[in-house]
């Protein structure tokens, strides 16, 4: 009987644990959920929805971006970013190890460990985690630029106040095909946030800032930090070059 009773007690206390600790954690999530959680807006694709990507694109200077050859840049402090986005290659570091990926054949893409060129089991693996950082962290960068990329869908949404917005939907590309993104607009026509239905997040409309912008030397207007909820997504010393 004292062994059953002792038993008892150590499963009494681990579930009190298990309680303790996901309890609050499903409470938060609950009420973030409650608060933030939105269905996808519907929208009206078309000439509309074309003129309004076609105004945040003049109001950010298009121009200046595609006509910029070098970018560079640091997501969270953690990933860094030497894009030669003429030749479209990139160089991805992160901890040890340095990826350059080449985006016109994968296979020519290179894993450095250090300073050596590192050609193991795992170098695929390596190339494929430095593309999906890529996709994600690039796209903090450049998001406003993609919204007439291939496999795009733009929609037009008019706000309860009568505000114009732009949806824009990746039906494939990327990591994460399939993603929805609502751009909230200044008055000039550059953007404020946006609004994200995204796979990787469990909560349906959640808003960052895109209001912290700086114009590279090329001319290219990029920005350095979003406001995520209580998160400061930084983006480092963000360069970018004309040659």
């Amino acid at each position: 009987m004292p062994k059953s009773s002792k038993t008892k007690r150590i499963f009494k206390i681990i579930g009190g644990l298990i309680v303790f600790f996901t309890l609050p954690t499903l409470l938060f999530f609950g009420f973030m959920y409650l608060k933030y959680n939105e269905d996808l807006p519907q929208g009206q694709q078309g000439t509309k929805a074309d003129q309004l990507a076609t105004t945040m694109l003049n109001a950010l200077n298009e121009e200046a971006y595609l006509n910029t050859d070098y970018l560079e840049w640091t997501f969270k402090g953690g990933h860094h970013y030497k894009w030669y986005k003429t030749d479209n290659t990139c160089e991805v570091s992160w901890d040890a190890i340095t990826v350059i990926l080449d985006f016109n054949d994968s296979d020519n893409s290179k894993v450095f460990a250090g300073q050596q060129e590192y050609n193991g089991v795992e170098k695929q693996d390596y190339i494929n985690k430095a593309t999906d950082y890529f996709n994600n962290d690039s796209f903090w960068l450049v998001a406003p630029y993609k919204v007439f990329d291939k496999g795009t869908e733009r929609r037009l949404v008019i706000s309860e106040e009568g505000k114009p917005s732009l949806l824009v939907t990746y039906t494939k590309g990327g990591s994460t095909p399939g993603d929805s993104y609502l751009w909230h607009l200044d008055d000039n026509g550059r953007p404020k946030s946006f609004q994200m239905w995204v796979d990787i997040l469990p909560i349906d409309g959640l808003e960052a800032s895109w209001d912290q912008w700086t114009t590279t030397e090329s001319g290219a207007k990029l920005p350095t930090t979003h406001k995520f909820l209580v998160f400061d997504l930084d983006m480092g010393d963000v360069k970018g070059l004309k040659f």
